[in-house]
């Protein structure tokens, strides 16, 4: 019986943070469609928007430690319901954004806390809690693959709204979905199964596990390895759009190639869960990063064409967000589930370190030379530091469950 009542309520944990994920990181990833017609609406350079989205990656990745450690401490429903409060908010403000100042507190400030509260860090870690630790990185990796699922589903929708409505009235309809977070967090009960197990372990405070934190290399290493992860995406779901724009494609195709990254990034995250579950996480992401480096090289090196473009989109699906829960897997073997969510929150704030830079230099390299070239070199050389900075990395167990 209690296992039957563990898998039911694992079930329910899955299905919250898998419907909260679509909708948070479905939303966010469509703001790369706004880029071109906020920008064009205000007679604004790309640099603008670029730093408000710069500004939101930079703020959730700061806050991210913070939230993970109030959701340690105060339980993930809570938070997640104020950040699904605060999306909805920087929507609607976002909506109404005429001046960077304004673009900056909606899309930067308020939604960047918001994304803090309602995206992987936390989410994963409630279910990495509530799963068996033989079983963790693959129940990571479903949860990570619904927020894929939701790229795919609100990316077509957006840009429908934004060809009908417009971008204005497209962000109000996007708070009100957003405002369904509040809702669900309802679900976001840890099974009573688990909860021992969370709390027998080893009775150190915070301050304790950030100073062994602070003194275990390896953890050093993976947080800067996830800094590549953010300076990629974040370039690539922002800019690529724009990119193809300027080579005579329409908004559509750098919709499709989104949504296609939405798409294969469902069987990305879901199959690197799996192989996490019996492979070596580092080595998993060393390969990741150096076949985000080839496919990069491909892209750049063959003749620019719809087939190419969404073959880059299939090819980079796969490859996404697939660190995720690799990344997450490795911090909880280190340092066991208790405090994952804070500890986690410290490694993706790396990830938003390069996802501040991956937004805003595309901007500035766009607007001073007229192309991304330096960026997408960048972007090369990321891929070869990602993949020999996890030479140093290990999933040895400094705190156990």
């Amino acid at each position: 019986m209690p296992n039957q009542q563990f898998s039911k309520q694992l079930i329910y944990m899955l299905i919250g943070s898998a419907i909260i994920l679509a909708l948070s990181l479905g939303v966010r990833h469509g703001f790369g469609l706004y880029l071109v017609p906020i920008s064009d609406s205000f007679g604004w350079g790309h640099h603008i928007f670029s730093l408000a989205i710069a500004m939101q990656n930079l703020i959730w990745g700061a806050a991210q430690p913070f939230t993970g450690a109030i959701a340690d401490k105060y339980g993930t429903k809570k938070v997640v319901i104020a950040g699904g409060v605060l999306y909805s908010i920087g929507l609607v403000l976002m909506a109404f954004s005429s001046t960077s100042l304004l673009l900056n507190l909606s899309m930067g400030l308020i939604i960047g806390l918001a994304l803090s509260a309602t995206s992987f860090t936390v989410l994963l870690s409630a279910v990495g809690r509530a799963a068996p630790p033989e079983k963790r990185s693959m129940v990571m990796g479903i949860a990570s693959a619904a927020g894929s699922f939701g790229q795919f589903i609100m990316l077509p929708s957006t840009l429908l709204l934004l060809k009908n409505i417009g971008w204005s009235s497209a962000l109000l309809v996007s708070a009100f979905a957003v405002a369904f977070i509040i809702p669900l967090a309802w679900l976001l009960k840890t099974p009573s199964s688990t909860a021992p197990k969370a709390l027998d372990q080893q009775n150190l405070t915070f301050k304790q596990v950030l100073t062994i934190a602070k003194n275990h290399k390896p953890f050093w290493w993976l947080s800067l390895g996830f800094l590549v992860c953010g300076f990629q995406v974040v370039f690539l779901g922002v800019h690529l759009p724009g990119y193809l724009i300027d080579h005579g494609f329409d908004a559509t195709t750098g919709t499709v190639f989104l949504a296609l990254v939405g798409l294969f990034n469902i069987v990305g995250t879901y199959g690197a869960g799996w192989l996490g579950d019996r492979f070596s996480k580092p080595r998993l992401l060393m390969l990741l990063y150096g076949l985000r480096g080839i496919a990069i090289i491909a892209f750049l090196l063959l003749p620019l064409s719809i087939f190419t473009v969404y073959s880059f989109g299939i090819i980079m699906g796969l490859l996404w967000l697939s660190t995720v829960p690799l990344t997450n897997g490795i911090v909880a073997n280190m340092f066991g589930v208790k405090y994952l969510s804070m500890l986690s929150g410290i490694v993706f704030f790396t990830h938003q370190i390069g996802s501040f830079f991956g937004g805003w230099l595309g901007g500035v390299n766009h607007d001073l030379a007229g192309n991304y070239n330096m960026i997408w070199l960048a972007c090369l050389l990321l891929s070869v530091f990602g993949v020999l900075i996890h030479l140093f990395v290990n999933e040895e167990a400094v705190i156990h469950d």
